[in-house]
């Protein structure tokens, strides 16, 4: 048991909590608000912890010389490698819980029970503040009933303070199917506090030696694999790659370890000490955990092959005054049409780290960038403000579609200042709507009605519309329905599992029904979605 939270508490923690992350990986990617096969909070949460603990496992334990505690500078590292590996909303704001516990503990002598209750309640203050609208039953509520929760225990005991705090947040987590409608409708908690609740355990076991009782989690679904990968089995969903620099002996350890992980695996060298490291897997952090084992990986790089696309080509790199566009894709089609635009594509699902990158490749001063995903906006402006510290300034077009981005780079104008440019941006995203039509992952309860696994989905702007059985009959049907609304120019992006033939079948439609209405269409090559809608 201990009295205070001391470095090696930090990294016990934060081994501690991604751990059990990685055993609820798949039960916290099923919490899923709609039935569409896209939920990944879990996988989010489990590379955003990973990345913490990388730059635990790199730090060569020497501190710098400001001031701060060996405590505080393992907890701001752990929330740097937390914000640069962030992705998802889930991510970003579980950072910021980090950076809020770092910031306020870095300078403390100890870290006893009244300490860690302040530095909740920042932590909770950061979290809030990276959301542009908190929204109640979320992982904002489970945390800030976790601060509450520590305050009100009044104590300066660790222990006692840390189990206040866990217990008020797996209470919190109970209780956000009545504070969400969307939550409760589907039958589920709220997934990202799911995950801080994991991670407030886990720091009750660090500091107590006792592991809490944790629910039974929920059976795994097997999900149909949604891209080919280049070569391997299908039962390994990630491709980790990294350089390393290691003796022979210690690569011969490392090549038996990987092996056993899964395949694909390659190592090859350079006859100098320095490797090449390929492997397929599904545990990423073990697979890099066994290379800083090994000896020292760095330009660490990981794909989820369901978000793969194909190499596009690289824009120009912008001059130091210039400016760039930084666009977020998933799928081969739709990156190369971003890419003839002269923007630099990100693939899906970026970390925070990865944006900055990016942004920093095209060479810009100033720069604007795609999310083209609800989930990824936080992760976009989390890599904005890093940016700005580098002296390059970003906008971030709040687009929730490919379709949005696309009318956005359409009326880009270098002529105009970069300001007013974004506002045009911004204006003509909004302007227009879009729709996603894929098939339920699982039953759920929708505001459209009860929808069955396999059923076609329709949501518009992101809420479920319509329920089908046929795909065609369904895109034209949600189509129409948008239509109703308005429209001169309709964009269709079919995805990489939809039916030959799908886009000329809705065209038609629209040609016969809607005479005076243009429509483009385009090879997607996203996965999940046999068809994105844009109409403006």
């Amino acid at each position: 048991m201990l009295e205070t939270l001391d470095a090696a508490a930090v990294r016990r923690w934060c081994a501690s909590g991604l751990a059990a992350l990685r055993r609820h990986q798949g039960e916290i990617d099923e919490l899923n608000v709609y039935p569409v096969p896209d939920g990944d909070t879990g996988t989010n949460l489990v590379l955003t912890l990973t990345s913490a603990q990388q730059a635990l496992a790199m730090d060569l334990g020497t501190l710098p010389d400001d001031g701060h505690t060996a405590h505080g500078h393992a907890l701001r590292l752990m929330a740097r490698g937390a914000l640069l590996g962030a992705r998802g909303n889930s991510g970003v704001i579980v950072s910021q819980i980090l950076r809020g516990l770092a910031d306020t503990l870095a300078a403390a002598p100890a870290v006893g029970g009244r300490q860690l209750a302040d530095a909740l309640a920042d932590a909770t203050t950061a979290a809030y503040a990276a959301v542009a609208r908190p929204v109640e039953g979320t992982l904002l509520s489970v945390v800030a009933a976790a601060a509450h929760a520590a305050r009100r225990s009044d104590s300066d005991d660790l222990r006692t303070v840390a189990r206040a705090a866990a217990e008020a947040a797996a209470h919190a987590l109970a209780r956000t199917p009545e504070q969400l409608p969307e939550l409760a409708r589907a039958g589920v908690v709220d997934a990202g506090g799911r995950g801080l609740c994991l991670l407030l355990d886990a720091l009750v076991e660090v500091v107590t030696g006792e592991s809490p009782a944790q629910p039974a989690p929920a059976p795994p679904t097997r999900r149909p694999p949604t891209a080919v990968r280049e070569s391997g089995s299908d039962a390994y969903a990630y491709e980790v790659q990294y350089l390393l620099d290691a003796d022979d002996e210690a690569v011969a350890r490392l090549r038996a370890e990987l092996a056993a992980l899964g395949d694909s695996l390659a190592i090859v060298g350079d006859g100098a000490g320095t490797w090449n490291v390929h492997v397929h897997v599904n545990d990423i952090g073990t697979a890099i955990e066994a290379g800083v084992v090994a000896g020292r990986p760095h330009r660490i790089g990981v794909t989820r092959f369901a978000d793969q696309a194909a190499p596009v080509p690289a824009p120009q790199v912008a001059r130091p005054d210039g400016r760039a566009a930084v666009v977020v894709a998933t799928g081969a089609g739709i990156a190369e049409l971003f890419a003839a635009e002269g923007a630099v594509v990100v693939p899906g699902n970026p970390s925070t780290g990865e944006l900055l990158d990016a942004i920093r490749a095209t060479g810009a001063a100033r720069v604007v960038v795609l999310p083209n995903d609800p989930n990824t906006q936080s992760v976009a402006s989390a890599a904005a403000k890093e940016a700005y510290g580098l002296g390059v300034k970003v906008s971030v077009v709040p687009t929730r579609s490919p379709v949005q981005a696309l009318a956005a780079l359409a009326v880009r104008d270098p002529k105009r200042r970069f300001e007013d440019d974004v506002i045009a941006m911004a204006e003509a995203a909004g302007a227009c709507r879009y729709a996603e039509v894929c098939h339920a992952a699982r039953e759920a309860l929708t505001v459209a009605g009860p929808a069955r696994a396999g059923d076609v989905l329709a949501l518009v702007e992101g809420e479920v519309h319509l329920i089908g059985q046929d795909l065609t009959d369904t895109c034209i049907a949600v189509v129409d329905r948008m239509l109703g609304g308005g429209g001169e120019l309709v964009t269709l992006l079919c995805g990489a599992d939809a039916p030959a033939g799908l886009a000329d079948r809705v065209r038609a439609h629209v040609e016969r029904a809607w005479p005076f209405v243009e429509v483009q269409a385009y090879e997607g090559g996203q996965p999940h979605y046999p068809l994105l809608v844009g109409v403006e």
